[in-house]
């Protein structure tokens, strides 16, 4: 077999459909490629960091015995973002009941919204940027994280966001605008202040509901 690193996810997606059984060369090598991607994604979806690797692992588990029926119609990454959303949501069904309804540089996350950019010279500045992002993100509800990950770190369409979260396209575009308001506030604000504002966060408890149309 050929270097896996030079290959394409399609073709190693090809080679693993293909590959006689027990041979899981390229599917690891896929799993090598995104797997911490998958990690990073269900910890900022789930607000768990304990439980996002065994969720990782779940999801790539999925995967696999998925990959038989994949049809390439999009792109692997795409496709396993999907399993990755649903297993993630699943979980925070199971977290808050029946009330909630149906619903990618993990070094780098929502570098469109937060100019993280590494570099050699700056690691520990960097470092502690990232760590920032990450408190941010776990002061903030759910039903503002959610679609903010889904669209700025994943890249969901508004429209998809809106299908998997069963809300109105109007909710989703606003809340996504609120998001993005308030995580650049946080973000930039004082730690003092921000660190207050974190301890008054009402964190998970704001639930989603069918009955939302509006942000």
């Amino acid at each position: 077999m050929v270097d896996t690193d030079r290959k394409t996810d399609e073709e190693l997606v090809e080679e693993a459909q293909a590959a006689p059984e027990g041979d899981l060369r390229a599917f690891e090598a896929l799993v090598g490629r995104h797997q911490e991607w998958v990690v990073s994604n269900c910890r900022y979806i789930t607000r768990a960091p304990d439980e996002a690797p065994d969720l990782a692992q779940e999801v790539l588990v999925k995967a696999f015995y998925g990959l038989v029926g994949f049809e390439g119609r999009s792109k692997f990454r795409t496709w396993l973002g999907r399993i990755k959303l649903n297993h993630c949501l699943n979980f925070k069904r199971k977290e808050w009941g029946a009330t909630f309804v149906s619903l990618d540089d993990p070094e780098e996350p929502f570098d469109r919204m937060v100019s993280v950019e590494p570099n050699p010279e700056r690691d520990l500045e960097t470092s502690l940027a990232r760590e920032r992002i990450r408190a941010v993100l776990d002061s903030m509800v759910d039903t503002l994280r959610i679609p903010l990950i889904l669209r700025d770190h994943d890249g969901f369409s508004y429209q998809e966001i809106a299908d998997h979260l069963g809300i109105g396209l109007s909710a989703v575009k606003m809340r996504i605008k609120r998001a993005r308001e308030e995580f650049r506030a946080r973000f930039e604000s004082p730690e003092d202040e921000f660190r207050t504002a974190h301890e008054k966060s009402p964190g998970g408890s704001d639930e989603w509901t069918t009955k939302e149309s509006t942000a």
